[in-house]
């Protein structure tokens, strides 16, 4: 069945069906209560305790989920430092290690962007990819640089990142272990 339209209108005078309401266009509006509505004008203390509650709650999640991704990218950054020294050159080594060192000193300005992000009004960014830039420039002008194991060594945190989000993906049973569910 299609729905029954007046015989007058054209469709310049029809209105689309999906706006939020008729009144955009001075349509009819739909009937208004004539209850009184009650406004608290500050939140109980047991709404505050639940939402400053909550808050340390993320804020701790959040705490935790930093000391991982350092503690990830630490433990990745070793071991590769390690297989490169044993496995290609000293110089080949070292030249990851700066570029790891880098890359973490990275994660820590990007962890401190995110903790200020609803906080305040700062363009986020800037003095990170000054710091990624200035790296490949010394990596490029330095004559005892290389800048591949630089930028890979720039490039561990993302690992780290990955094989975090790959352990809660498909192991969330050792992250639920190690964290108490509040409830």
């Amino acid at each position: 069945m299609h729905p029954r339209f007046d015989d007058n209108l054209t469709p310049l005078t029809t209105r689309p069906r999906f706006r939020r309401s008729d009144d955009e266009f001075g349509g009819q509006t739909s009937p208004v209560s004539s209850q009184p509505v009650q406004v608290s004008a500050s939140p109980t203390p047991s709404e505050t305790v639940a939402v400053s509650g909550e808050s340390r709650s993320s804020d701790e999640e959040y705490s935790q989920l930093r000391k991982q991704l350092y503690m990830a990218t630490l433990l990745i950054s070793g071991a590769v430092f390690a297989s490169l020294w044993y496995l290609s050159s000293r110089d080949v080594a070292l030249n990851y290690s700066i570029g790891a060192l880098v890359g973490t000193v990275y994660l820590r300005m990007m962890a401190r962007d995110v903790e200020r992000l609803g906080r305040t009004k700062v363009r986020l960014g800037n003095g990170r990819m000054a710091l990624f830039i200035g790296l490949m420039v010394v990596a490029t002008q330095v004559q005892q640089l290389q800048i591949l194991p630089t930028f890979f060594g720039f490039m561990t945190y993302k690992v780290a990142i990955l094989v975090h989000v790959l352990l809660t993906t498909f192991a969330p049973d050792l992250n639920s272990s190690r964290q108490p569910v509040n409830r």
